[in-house]
């Protein structure tokens, strides 16, 4: 009989062993899940929390962005040809402006373009629809005139574009002036 028990016994703690390893086993997988979980919804969680600070910090820029395509959207409809409602003269221009202790020269201007019709100085990359109209209100239609600029020139210009200073040297206009008034002429 005796025999019988240690078989027995022996048997149990077999089973005893296994059973503990399966428990140790399933709860490590559970575990193991409820982990992946709470580390993924904390993760979500944190993002969420910068993505909404994010938005908060930059509804600024967004209104300004909207401002600004707006402005653009204005101009755009405005340089479209249509019946003129009103005409606004001309701003007079500085007479002298200083550049790096330059004294500015003022370029030679034209009233009106040659033969009515103006180039499309919007080639010129830099200048769109508000710069064209500044450039020909202070008497600037043509290529051939910008590409003539000197210094003293270029320093009265910039000078002058009110709200633009110093795009002429930082943009190249009177390089670009050279080419398409070489281009344009048979």
């Amino acid at each position: 009989m005796f025999r019988d028990m240690g078989f027995l016994l022996g048997e149990i703690w077999v089973l005893l062993a296994l059973a503990i390893l399966l428990g140790l086993f399933a709860g490590w997988v559970i575990w193991n899940r409820s982990s992946q979980t709470s580390s993924a919804l904390t993760e979500a969680s944190r993002l969420s929390a910068d993505l909404e600070q994010c938005r908060k910090m930059h509804r600024d820029k967004d209104k300004h962005i909207r401002a600004l395509e707006a402005e653009i959207s204005t101009l755009r409809t405005a340089a479209r040809p249509g019946p003129v409602t009103e005409a606004r003269p001309p701003r007079p221009p500085k007479q002298t402006g200083q550049q790096s202790g330059m004294r500015a020269v003022k370029p030679a201007t034209l009233s009106a373009p040659r033969g009515g019709r103006a180039d499309d100085l919007q080639q010129i990359k830099g200048i769109g629809p508000a710069l064209e109209r500044l450039c020909n209100s202070l008497g600037f239609f043509h290529f051939d005139q910008i590409a003539k600029w000197t210094e003293k020139e270029i320093a009265w210009v910039d000078a002058n574009l009110e709200g633009f200073s110093g795009r002429v040297a930082r943009d190249g206009w009177v390089d670009q002036a050279k080419r398409l008034a070489r281009a344009g002429k048979p």
